[in-house]
């Protein structure tokens, strides 16, 4: 339950500055929060397929946010990983 308190922190911080609710950065951390509260849903209801759809859709997502901002700028984007704890995408 640390990582949910931690999230939350985050999230305030972001929340407070609401011109950058825009940002890259508050739309990883916002769909992270939503991933990370859909997993623990289908952990308890493995059958809910929309639910699982909608977790893809999320998924696909952030992987699009990540991607452009690593481009853009690679130090805030592995900033934004160490803090969230993801992994970074792979690259070919």
């Amino acid at each position: 339950m640390l990582k949910n308190s931690f999230f939350s922190i985050i999230l305030k911080e972001q929340e407070e500055n609401k011109e950058n609710r825009g940002s890259v950065e508050f739309q990883v951390v916002s769909f992270t929060n939503k991933i990370r509260k859909l997993t623990s849903h289908l952990e308890l209801h493995k059958k809910d397929y929309l639910s699982q759809r909608g977790l893809r859709k999320i998924l696909g997502k952030r992987q699009r946010l990540l991607a452009y901002l690593s481009k853009k700028n690679r130090a805030r984007y592995k900033e934004l990983i160490g803090q969230l704890d993801i992994r970074e995408r792979k690259t070919r």
